[in-house]
């Protein structure tokens, strides 16, 4: 069996890759993961290294990460790599996944089950292809799929020599040679530079790849920061532009925010994208935020609804789900416990992704419209296009080549007074209820009435986190300001615009808790009859299937104007992997999701109004 740097040999690396903005990978094979660990070691190894790598594999059934780890010891340099890998193998059910490493500048994008069919799941174009894991055997077909994800020059390595596989090669486009290695025996190599022009399927829902420029942002809460960061990491000279005098001032200024998966019997589009959305969310918080701004303890979702049922045919996860030893009265099902949910808040997140360098934020500009000027310089350079975000009274605040749109409720107004029509989009006031358990002794039996992690299923109830002096601020980490404040979510008012706080809703998320968790409505209820609990509404945007709108507005009549907006109620889940969407189709990366998921949040899926 080849060693890992090997591989790299074979396809020319890292000497391939010097100087290139990425360099993107495919592995039919992930295994143990050595080849994947010794990749990421040559690229920090190397200075003239590509400004990020991402390695796309494929694998029948994840390994345990005890034996990733296991299989690591034998190469001592790669054992630190392999404990960041570790540490992020978990939840790895069928589908795609996507682990951040280095600050977002390595992505390893995994697709576990059949290889084939991923690769058809996905939109790869990649420089350089390991293959390996012949299960089941090299067909024709599985070839082709590999071809179809190389371009011209694409390398190959592989240490399987069979007539069928250099056949096979050679029929989809391949150059081909063989070569003997003394220690290692056969080993083969391959060019992808078929005699014809290949054809792919065009795909006008996918939008030409880019070259980093100039972007403009409108709006500085969860989407558009996200967006910002993601952009600026691949090279893009970022602006964002908020008419608010600080970032997270609207739905995005929430004081703490529940993260938790969706479950579904039908494992549907909306259970898939929050399992990726939360993924993603993690590797943001664990990477920017301290332990006082984002925790996982877990969340425990009761199903009062019977229709909650699971897939028949799932175990139980262990990052995502288990059933909760709880008697619980009411509930049409025992409820679940999701290790892997907690609670952040959105407004440190928020800051700390406008801090990625690369990034400039602006507030108190108030965009009212965006206007597209071709400017024509003199002699045979061609035009150039800009977008012009211009304030109320025409004058202009910034312009880039490239200005993305995730300004919230206030999206669809700007898009209609830019260009006539916007997507469906309709605003969602939402208002939370919250306060302080003071540390008196006295508390400390309505404290303990509280449950020990997050609870969700009818609203949703944080039970314990951070003090703040302000928005988003704490005051300490001690464990006694971690058990300083409660927090009760949310309502759902549909096409209200106005933040307006409202007692009968004070009322109403009273009347939840009382069901969610009936020793923490008690206990609560004198506090918040009282008037001593504090209260919050922000407006979210909503599209009409509750799902982001992430890309082009129409590429033929608006190039470069895109949208990164209408996160819902879910914010905190969608932003960062809608953030890397977009980054993914401007740039021709492997995508964090399946295919069919990602065109369920394309925005251009909806008829203009």
């Amino acid at each position: 069996m080849a060693e890992p740097a090997e591989w790299l040999a074979a396809c020319d690396l890292p000497a391939a890759w010097a100087g290139q903005a990425q360099w993107r990978v495919l592995e039919t094979g992930f295994g143990l993961g050595l080849n994947f660990l010794a990749t990421w070691q040559a690229w920090r190894d190397d200075p003239a290294r590509p400004g990020m790598l991402h390695f796309a594999a494929t694998e029948v059934h994840a390994a345990p990460a005890a034996d990733l780890l296991h299989a690591a010891g034998a190469h001592p340099s790669l054992q630190a790599l392999a404990d960041e890998l570790a540490a992020q193998w978990q939840g790895l059910l069928p589908g795609t996944h996507r682990l951040v490493f280095e600050g977002g500048r390595v992505l390893l994008t995994l697709g576990v089950g059949d290889a084939q069919t991923w690769l058809k799941t996905q939109h790869l174009c990649v420089d350089s292809v390991y293959l390996g894991g012949f299960r089941p055997p090299l067909d024709g077909h599985w070839l082709k799929a590999v071809a179809r994800c190389c371009h011209r020059g694409t390398r190959l390595a592989s240490w399987t020599v069979a007539t069928s596989v250099v056949d096979g090669l050679q029929q989809v486009g391949f150059k081909v040679s063989t070569s003997p290695d003394a220690a290692l025996g056969d080993k083969l190599q391959a060019v992808f530079n078929p005699a014809w022009e290949p054809r792919k399927k065009p795909d006008l829902a996918w939008p030409q790849a880019r070259s980093p420029q100039r972007c403009l942002v409108i709006g500085a809460g969860l989407a558009g920061a996200a967006a910002a960061a993601s952009l600026a990491r691949r090279g893009w000279a970022v602006t964002v532009l908020d008419a608010n005098a600080a970032p997270a001032s609207g739905a995005s200024g929430l004081p703490a925010g529940f993260l938790a998966p969706h479950v579904s019997a039908d494992d549907g589009v909306l259970s898939r994208l929050s399992r990726s959305g939360l993924r993603a969310t993690w590797q943001a918080v664990t990477s920017l935020l301290k332990p006082e701004d984002g925790r996982a303890t877990g969340v425990l979702q009761r199903r009062f609804d019977a229709s909650a049922q699971l897939p028949s045919d799932w175990p139980e996860a262990g990052a995502h789900w288990s059933h909760a030893a709880l008697g619980a009265s009411g509930d049409a099902q025992a409820p679940l416990q999701h290790p892997a949910g907690g609670w952040v808040k959105p407004a440190r997140l928020v800051e700390a992704l406008l801090q990625s360098p690369g990034v400039k934020w602006h507030g108190g500009q108030d965009v009212a419209s965006l206007k597209r000027v071709v400017n024509q310089p003199d002699g045979a350079v061609p035009a150039a296009a800009v977008w012009r975000a211009l304030n109320a009274s025409g004058v202009c605040l910034a312009e880039a080549e490239l200005v993305v749109v995730a300004a919230g409720p206030h999206s669809a107004p700007l898009l209609r007074a830019s260009r006539g029509d916007a997507p469906p989009l309709q605003p969602v006031r939402g208002q939370v209820v919250w306060g302080t358990w003071p540390a008196q002794s006295g508390e400390s039996s309505a404290a303990s009435a509280l449950p020990a992690t997050p609870v969700n299923g009818l609203g949703g109830l944080i039970p314990k986190f951070p003090a703040l002096k302000g928005k988003g601020t704490a005051e300490s980490s001690s464990t006694e300001a971690m058990q300083s404040h409660w927090l009760m979510s949310a309502t759902y008012e549909r096409d209200e615009e106005r933040p307006l706080v409202r007692p009968e809703d004070t009322a109403l998320l009273l009347e939840r808790l009382m069901r969610l968790w009936p020793t923490a409505g008690k206990a609560l209820a004198p506090m918040i009859k009282a008037g001593q609990a504090q209260t919050w509404a922000g407006v979210r945007c909503a599209s009409p299937d509750r799902l982001p709108l992430v890309g082009p507005v129409d590429e033929s009549t608006a190039p470069g104007l895109w949208l990164c907006t209408a996160m819902g109620s879910r914010g905190l889940t969608f932003a960062v992997l809608s953030g890397e969407l977009m980054a993914a189709w401007l740039h021709a990366e492997p995508l964090p999701l399946e295919k069919r998921l990602a065109q369920h949040l394309l925005a251009s899926r909806f008829k203009t109004v």
